[in-house]
């Protein structure tokens, strides 16, 4: 085992996308352990929109300080341990940082790594999508706020990412009707044929706004909301009385400064129902979501793709990646 440890630290914050300079590749020597502490080799890191805006401000977490390692969760085996619940070889999901190596410790009362199983038919990778951060976001945001019903119709922007595609796919279970947003004709190729959505808007195109009339004739009963901005607002215009807003995301302004919030005038004439929500507010059912995400994709009911970028140092690259309109699925980076 290398006696260097690799990590991306924040050196300044970023004025849009992520810039040569933002975040420094450093060397640091391995921590020495002491009771109550393992060390963990990091394997795979989540690349989520969220971790923008820990570069930038104070949200439901501090933002990350300048000269510190870069927040991210990860997927990480236990090398060495003197912590009573981690053995060596286990199998871990929690914030390891953009780097090689994280120590789990017994002092942190958040609970920040937990063990995951092993489960034949999945991947290491799933723990950061489809049954992680992603695939719990979609769940709870669906469930809990959506409350999809038999015949509705549900919109979800940015469809074709980690979350989004989830959230559509949950919705096709429930026997919504489902269009998705995405940008370009293989993502939205990939929704209609692969995830069952049963219609695709382009918002690339300059009609797009024609084809999501076309595709909601009987108008939106539920938006699960990943982008702000101009889609948000074509959405809540096509909206029916009592719809539902599923607030998860408003990406289209993380890299702007702009909260990317457009006539919120309409919630008052159609009535709405809109709730923004944290996945840490349902710390306490991660096993319930995480147990019936599992048997929908055991069972071929849910579907997911990964974008793979290899190497730490690309890291910065790949949250760009997420602004750009560059993956497709979970995009997750492969220390």
């Amino acid at each position: 085992m290398t006696e260097i440890n690799r990590q991306l630290v924040l050196r300044s914050r970023p004025k849009g996308l992520i810039a040569p300079g933002d975040l420094q590749l450093v060397e640091a020597p391995l921590p020495s352990l002491a009771d109550g502490q393992a060390l963990a080799r990091v394997k795979y890191l989540s690349i989520d929109p969220t971790m923008r805006i820990w570069m930038a401000i104070d949200s439901y977490l501090p933002a990350v300080a300048i000269g510190d390692v870069m927040r991210a969760f990860g997927f990480a085996e236990v090398v060495e341990s003197r912590h009573k619940e981690f053995r060596k070889g286990d199998k871990v999901v929690g914030f390891t940082g953009l780097q090689d190596y994280c120590v789990i410790d017994s002092a942190d009362k958040r609970g920040s790594f937990r063990k995951v199983p092993p489960v034949p038919f999945l991947s290491d990778t799933a723990f950061l999508g489809v049954l992680g951060i992603n695939g719990l976001t979609a769940y709870f945001g669906m469930t809990e706020i959506g409350k999809p019903q038999k015949g509705e119709t549900l919109v979800v922007s940015a469809a074709a990412g980690a979350t989004g595609s989830i959230a559509g796919q949950i919705g096709k279970i429930h026997g919504c009707r489902v269009v998705g947003i995405a940008g370009g004709p293989e993502k939205c190729k990939w929704l209609t044929d692969e995830l069952g959505f049963d219609a695709a808007v382009d918002y690339k195109q300059a009609d797009w706004k024609e084809k999501l009339a076309a595709a909601t004739p009987k108008g939106i009963d539920i938006d699960f909301e990943n982008v702000g901005g101009e889609i948000m607002h074509e959405v809540l215009e096509r909206m029916n009385l009592h719809g539902r807003v599923v607030l998860c995301g408003l990406i289209s302004g993380y890299t702007k400064g702009d909260p990317a919030l457009e006539n919120f005038h309409m919630i008052i004439v159609k009535r709405l129902r809109v709730e923004g929500f944290i996945l840490i507010d349902y710390l306490d059912r991660f096993m319930e979501a995480a147990t019936q995400l599992g048997k929908w994709k055991m069972f071929g009911k849910l579907k997911s793709r990964e974008t793979i970028v290899e190497g730490l140092e690309k890291a910065p690259d790949a949250i760009n990646m997420l602004f750009t309109g560059g993956n497709i699925g979970k995009l997750i980076v492969k220390v």
